[in-house]
């Protein structure tokens, strides 16, 4: 009979290594299992990428509890590994936090839902067309074309405009005319302009008014509101508009003024 070299120790050894890798195997389908789980309810109440996210990172917990349960099999003394673990979390931890924090805002935008693909808004100083909101980032088509991206974080804990939530929003001028002409005569010019106009909204109504009387005429403020989806295209339009009228009514809208007084002596 040929002898082996092969001890009753070294046979558990190899054991315990076959029952390592298999216990470290079998954590593979376990985590493929677990991910589709996630991914199958939480597709359910949240979007598609922050599903995948989700389920993704469950994977790779299971997996890596896995790897230590593999490691407790082979009789390995964890106190280094949990030690340099340690060190490792804690650089990853800092490295990731703004990841996670993108995340989890991510995840709040979805259910807060401050905005949605679509929607112009103004974020963090930038206005624009939100084209993408993902599970990191949301992307905005700024006004100029220039695609802009800004962190979840900042998004969820930045004072958001969105133009859309409301069905109306006013339209508002400064128009300064002269003091020679009628004050009464130019409100009057004006909102006919804004009443017979069929897109400017009866409800609030409009208003004209004097504000305030400038360095170079009288300052006249002029106030209307349109249906958000128009609001654009009626802010620049009456405002040619009445300019016009004023024009052809005669009244003037003044160039800056000022009066200067000369002193002789003697």
């Amino acid at each position: 009979m040929v002898d082996l070299g092969i001890t009753s120790e070294h046979l558990r050894n190899y054991l315990d290594y076959i029952a390592a890798a298999a216990v470290f195997i079998a954590s593979i389908p376990v985590g493929i299992l677990v991910r589709n789980i996630v991914r199958r309810y939480v597709v359910r109440v949240a979007p598609r990428d922050i599903a995948i996210g989700l389920s993704k990172l469950a994977y790779y917990v299971v997996v890596v509890i896995g790897f230590f349960l593999a490691l407790g099999v082979l009789n390995v003394d964890l106190t280094g590994v949990a030690i340099l673990g340690g060190f490792v979390g804690v650089a990853v931890g800092f490295a990731s936090q703004t990841v996670v924090s993108n995340l989890l805002s991510g995840i709040f935008l979805y259910f807060d839902r401050p905005l949605k693909i679509g929607d112009p808004v103004q974020v963090e100083g930038y206005g624009g067309v939100v084209s993408d909101i993902g599970i990191f980032s949301t992307r905005i088509r700024s006004w100029d074309g220039v695609y802009v991206r800004v962190p979840n974080e900042k998004v969820f804990n930045a004072i958001l405009l969105n133009y859309t939530t409301t069905v109306a929003r006013r339209v508002e001028y400064k128009v300064t005319i002269s003091y020679r002409d009628d004050a009464e005569r130019a409100k009057d010019v004006i909102m006919k302009v804004m009443e017979e106009h069929p897109l400017i909204l009866a409800e609030p109504e409009p208003m004209v008014y004097v504000e305030d009387l400038g360095d170079s005429g009288v300052v006249l403020n002029v106030r209307f509101w349109a249906p958000i989806s128009l609001w654009f295209q009626l802010k620049t339009e009456m405002l040619w508009k009445v300019k016009k009228a004023l024009e052809d009514a005669g009244i003037e809208i003044p160039y800056p003024q000022r009066v200067v007084w000369l002193h002789q002596a003697g």
